[in-house]
């Protein structure tokens, strides 16, 4: 009995042993089964965000690709629309065909020959019908009568008596009979040259091949006479007559803004194929671009009915504030600095605190040329002609990027370049090199911008050409337009006022520098 006891209590001690080890067996199989479905999961969790990664970035390639074919769809379809419009009768105030004088049919400009033109306003004149915009320009202007008074306490408390000599601006406009004999005979080449020639060219072109020849040779003798009248004699004038800055300066923006548009009217005219009815430009209308406020050559253009004469006279004091307020600007924040700077031992100390003083004034002088001539000078003439297209900016102080700042700052110009530029360039590399098409672009207009420069202010000092050919560029491809938070707008702004501070220090300085310290000799 004792022996089958102790072998039953070794059966069931097996037995309870033998469970034992299954269920141990069992739990393991369970927590290593476990352990896989984790592992799985964060294998799948860590796929799915490799994946999301992939599709932002596909999603981003795709979007850029896009970008300009969702843009010309949206100019193709704006274009469709206003044909339609003027297809259905209205041939009043706001079409867009131009008439053939010579076979007196129509012909509609549709989006493949560049900027559609139409009837809208500047940003400005609807913001300042807004109280809170309103009262924003009016500070500005109390801060002008601020420099008025301070002018007439310092004066008073220096001189015993009060005095407002506007020297400074005397001597910056000078010699204006001289700027006006040279504008004349700018104008006049421009007027009567570009257009008889594309006449004779395009009558030629279309006879024979051999007096297409002479049409080449008559190009070429525009050529000369463009390089001539328009290169030539603006920088004769200039160095010849010693002509002052402000003086210096008219004569090179019109020599370039008379250089652009007849550019713009030969491009827009260049006889066809051979066979096709040649299509002459009226004289009237050439004469109308050559003042109208835009560089792109139409026959006609969106017209207002009437023209508000009292805006006309209102934004012309707008002009002449604005001239008084950055006389002030030079005369209270920048002259008395830099002149006295110019007297003592330079320092690194010294450049950056004339950095940082000049950033204020910079960055006024910089809004008061934008609402000087961009706002009130272009919405005058634009008024006086009745040109209806007021779209000569957008809010560019609303930019997150400097690759919108630079398409909205100056539209008149930007269409110029754009079209003229960067269409035409891309259209002979097959729309191939578009980072090469913009470089190009960049590349003229920082050289612009300092051949205006150099012959404004009499020196070569190439600050304008480094901040916009180096700086410029990498800002546009590093702040490009996939910056939306609005701390890229807080950048751009800081951004602005350091560049504008570097420019008024710099050129101040080294306008001082050629007066206290002049060259023996010119050399390279």
């Amino acid at each position: 009995m004792a022996t089958d006891s102790n072998r039953l209590g070794d059966t069931t001690a097996t037995e309870t042993a033998t469970r034992l080890v299954h269920r141990s067996v069992n739990n393991a199989n369970s927590a290593v089964s476990s352990g896989e479905v984790t592992n799985h999961a964060e294998k799948h969790a860590e796929d799915l965000i490799q994946w999301k990664r992939h599709v932002e970035r596909i999603k981003s390639k795709v979007l850029d690709q896009i970008q300009v074919q969702l843009s010309d769809l949206l100019d193709k379809a704006l274009t469709e629309s206003v044909q339609t419009f003027t297809q259905n009768g209205n041939h009043g105030n706001n079409h867009v065909t131009t008439t053939n004088n010579n076979d007196n049919s129509h012909r509609t400009h549709t989006e493949k020959d560049g900027k559609v033109f139409m009837d809208r306003r500047s940003i400005l004149d609807d913001l300042f019908e807004i109280n809170h915009i309103r009262t924003i320009y009016h500070m500005f202007i109390s801060v002008l009568f601020l420099f008025i008074i301070s002018t007439l306490a310092v004066d008073y408390i220096d001189q015993g008596r009060l005095v407002l000599e506007f020297d400074l601006l005397s001597y910056a406009f000078g010699k204006l009979h001289i700027v006006a004999l040279a504008w004349l005979l700018m104008f006049s080449y421009t007027l009567a040259v570009p257009y008889y020639a594309l006449a004779l060219w395009g009558t030629l072109y279309h006879r024979s091949p051999v007096q297409g020849v002479l049409s080449v040779g008559a190009g070429l003798v525009l050529s000369a006479l463009q390089a001539a009248v328009l290169g030539v004699l603006p920088i004769y004038v200039v160095f010849h007559y010693q002509l002052p800055p402000a003086s210096r300066f008219i004569i090179i923006l019109e020599q370039i803004r008379f250089l652009m548009k007849s550019y713009s009217f030969i491009r827009e005219n260049v006889p066809g194929p051979r066979g096709e009815v040649p299509r002459f430009p009226t004289f009237s209308s050439y004469l109308y671009f050559l003042f109208a406020p835009t560089l792109i050559y139409r026959e006609c253009y969106p017209r207002n009915p009437h023209i508000r004469w009292n805006y006309v006279g209102v934004t012309f004091a707008k002009i002449l504030g604005c001239l008084f307020y950055g006389y002030f600007i030079l005369v209270r924040l920048c002259i008395p600095v830099f002149m006295n700077d110019s007297n003592t031992p330079f320092s690194t100390r010294t450049l950056v605190l004339a950095l940082f003083h000049a950033t204020l004034p910079g960055m006024l002088l910089l809004l008061l040329a934008f609402f000087a001539f961009l706002h009130c000078w272009l919405n005058a003439f634009a008024e006086m002609l009745r040109f209806a297209d007021r779209m000569f900016y957008k809010d560019w102080w609303n930019s997150t990027s400097f690759a919108n700042y630079y398409r909205t700052w100056n539209v008149v110009v930007h269409d110029w370049l754009y079209y003229y530029g960067y269409r035409d360039f891309l259209w002979l590399s097959r729309r191939k090199f578009r980072t090469a098409a913009m470089l190009s672009v960049f590349a003229v207009s920082a050289l612009v911008h300092e051949y205006v420069f150099t012959l404004g202010f009499g020196f070569f000092y190439p600050v304008m050409f480094c901040l916009f050919a180096f700086f410029g560029v990498a800002f546009n491809f590093t702040l490009n337009d996939k910056r939306k938070s609005p701390v890229w707008n807080i950048m751009m702004w800081t951004c602005l006022f350091i560049g504008q501070g570097v420019m008024v220090c710099l050129y101040c300085q080294e306008w001082y520098a050629q007066i206290h310290c002049p060259l023996p000799s010119t050399t390279l």
